[in-house]
């Protein structure tokens, strides 16, 4: 593990320090990390590095909008290349919250999970990207003899 050392002024510092308490590190290096982690991704996916994705879209909407249901799955559907799987929970009479997991090229996940979330009807609409590297594994998961793995793709996250 590699150290360095930061000087910022005291003021940043104690609100830096509330939001660590706030969000429950047991210390500053740990917060550190993952505001770092964050930023290298939020750069990453702006840049061809970034080019793979595993994402989570979640929205919010009122079943009893005309059509927005059937209108929902039917983009998933036309694009199930993109779709991995769909949670759908009641939240009281009227409305449901939705979180689909998607998987694909960053910009074509991006653009269709915009495309959910502007449908009339949906509210509260957000994703999470995560950029992948694709690996194309042969290799036994120990339900096929040794060696004998059929072709599949590995998404890794990136450091």
């Amino acid at each position: 593990m590699e150290r360095f050392t930061i000087s910022i002024d005291e003021e940043l510092a104690r609100e830096f320090d509330e939001l660590i308490a706030r969000r429950g590190y047991s210390n500053r290096s740990e917060a550190i990390r993952d505001l770092l982690r964050s930023h290298l991704e939020n750069a990453r996916l702006g840049s061809k590095d970034g080019a793979y994705c595993v994402a989570n879209l979640s929205y919010v909407f009122n079943h009893h909008e005309r059509e927005l249901a059937e209108r929902l799955t039917e983009l998933q559907h036309g694009h199930h290349d993109l779709t991995v799987a769909t949670m759908h929970a009641h939240l009281d009479h009227d409305n449901c919250l939705e979180s689909v997991i998607l998987k694909g090229p960053t910009q074509q996940v991006r653009a269709f999970a915009d495309a959910l979330v502007a449908e009339r009807g949906v509210r509260y609409g957000q994703v999470n990207l995560v950029s992948v590297e694709m690996d194309q594994g042969r290799h036994s998961h120990g339900y096929a003899p040794r060696g004998k793995g059929a072709p599949h793709l590995h998404l890794k996250p990136r450091n």
